[in-house]
């Protein structure tokens, strides 16, 4: 927990960003309509068809109030080696090393690099990282959750259809917030947690 804190307490360096990576899932609903009489209002069934599953990525740089989103339909350890390869070359390519605070997943970590790339590739990515893991029940320090929540409030509240519509809305979205430029104001600090979360540390005697 405190490595993280101390993470987030590093000022703003734009080669080195601070960039958090967390994802979610969402049940796709298609509503099915009844036919109704002209002149009738719209009727939907309350038996709704289930359309499979999206996943999104949140890959959330806080200081900076940037944030990006990959949109697939699994979440294995391809899909986030594939989201790493993304980070590194193509939103960061200019910085000299990615600090990247991500929850202890057994598919977020260097394995799942090896197991989509070859061992060159795999090791070249890895090193482009610096990696920092929240503690095991401790992901809400991951700040790509609070990204998250407020996706999901904000776009992905009401039921979506398909893959292809929940990719429009969560563009949409990503669009939106980045062009107002919101960032993170996180409170939290290491002084905070050995008071608020005593409990947590081992008693010295």
């Amino acid at each position: 927990m405190e490595d993280i804190l101390a993470v987030y307490e590093r000022p703003y360096d734009p080669l080195c960003p601070v960039v958090c990576i967390d994802e979610t899932n969402k049940q796709l609903i298609k509503e099915t309509r009844i036919p109704c009489e002209p002149g009738q209002p719209e009727k939907v069934d309350s038996v709704y068809v289930r359309n499979g599953v999206a996943d999104v990525f949140m890959i959330s740089e806080p200081l900076a109030g940037k944030r990006e989103t990959v949109v697939t339909q699994t979440r294995t350890a391809l899909d986030f080696a594939a989201v790493l390869k993304y980070t590194s070359d193509i939103l960061y390519k200019g910085a000299e090393k990615i600090v990247l605070v991500t929850d202890n997943l057994n598919t977020h970590s260097p394995a799942s690099l090896y197991k989509a790339y070859p061992p060159e590739e795999a090791r070249r990515l890895t090193e482009r990282f610096e990696w920092h893991y929240t503690p095991k029940h401790g992901s809400w320090l991951d700040m790509a959750e609070i990204e998250i929540g407020i996706m999901s409030r904000q776009a992905l509240s009401k039921p979506l259809p398909d893959l292809n519509r929940f990719k429009e809305q969560v563009r949409h979205w990503t669009v939106k917030r980045n062009a107002e430029h919101v960032k993170i104001n996180w409170q939290f600090k290491t002084k905070d947690a050995r008071i608020k979360l005593a409990r947590l540390y081992p008693v010295v005697v």
